[in-house]
């Protein structure tokens, strides 16, 4: 059981930084960040097991930061997914030396767990891989198979990360593994409005419950971009459409004392295409410059 906590997605990464160069922050610079998050929540959320995260973990023990970390892999595809409009094609050769560096990722992600131990709040074996436009593209029997492994090496609780409506059409098999379900919720990708995106994420939460009545769920993504270049409802990128949504979620998160990992901390302008105006550099609660948007002025 993961106890109720306050949770949020952190990726340092400020500008001309990216894990594409391998331009990672600094120790100094993730100390900054971290000792401020430590002070309104109480757990972080990471995609993968190198640098980045390493840095994290020496930051938070070394400076006995009051954070709990969850972690995960980004497996690399094993089936070639010709649905995938960015690049999902891979060769048999591929495919094939994917399978072993996969489980090399595991092992690395164990070693961090059984080393950071009592930082760690859970470890997860993939995120999202198991969506049809994934370019990594997963099966979930593989998935299921890769818990049975990370659980084999460390007890620290494992999970996979899915959005709400893969975990229902597709996540049975690994359900069965996991220690906890850990759905996304994004009505933004679906243009819901924000009138109705509060009703549509609770919708999602117990959609799963329904699904998978003897395992825990939590969220480990939910958001609101202020950023969009034409792939969300007309005028509903806004920093005060934002701030009502995260808002009215989160009252209703501590209400039923349900983890919600907010997606995310700070803007990341080396995500996507090199459009300024692209979503998935602008879901920060803060911009990259660790300046506050409205919804995070509380924090202060």
């Amino acid at each position: 059981m993961i106890p109720f906590g306050r949770a949020i997605c952190y990726s340092g990464y400020r500008q001309n930084q990216s894990p594409l160069t391998k331009v990672y922050p600094s120790y100094e610079e993730v100390l900054s960040d971290l000792t401020f998050l430590s002070k309104h929540f109480d757990y972080i959320r990471m995609y993968d097991p190198y640098q980045h995260a390493q840095t994290v973990l020496k930051v938070i023990k070394e400076h006995k930061l009051p954070l709990k970390l969850m972690l995960g892999v980004e497996p690399q595809g094993e089936i070639s997914n010709p649905n995938c409009p960015w690049g999902g094609l891979h060769s048999d050769e591929a495919i094939e030396r994917h399978k072993k560096e996969n489980y090399k990722q595991l092992d690395l992600l164990a070693n961090l767990a059984n080393t950071y131990k009592e930082h760690m709040l859970a470890v997860a074996v993939g995120n999202e891989c198991t969506s049809d436009w994934h370019h990594n593209l997963m099966a979930p029997e593989t998935m299921a198979e890769h818990v049975r492994y990370l659980k084999s090496k460390t007890d620290i609780p494992v999970s996979f990360c899915e959005g709400a409506h893969y975990w229902k059409t597709k996540g049975a098999v690994i359900a069965k593994e996991v220690d906890f379900i850990s759905i996304h919720s994004y009505p933004m990708w679906n243009r819901v409005s924000v009138e109705k995106a509060v009703d549509y994420t609770i919708q999602d939460y117990k959609d799963n419950v329904k699904s998978f009545p003897n395992k825990q769920v939590i969220f480990t993504e939910y958001g609101w971009t202020t950023g969009d270049d034409g792939k969300m409802l007309k005028g509903s990128a806004t920093i005060e459409n934002q701030e009502k949504y995260l808002t009215e979620i989160d009252l209703w998160s501590k209400k039923n004392k349900i983890t919600m990992f907010l997606f995310e901390a700070f803007d990341e302008p080396w995500k996507g295409s090199n459009n300024p105006d692209e979503p998935e550099k602008h879901w920060g609660i803060f911009d990259v410059n660790r300046k506050p948007k409205g919804y995070a002025k509380k924090y202060t």
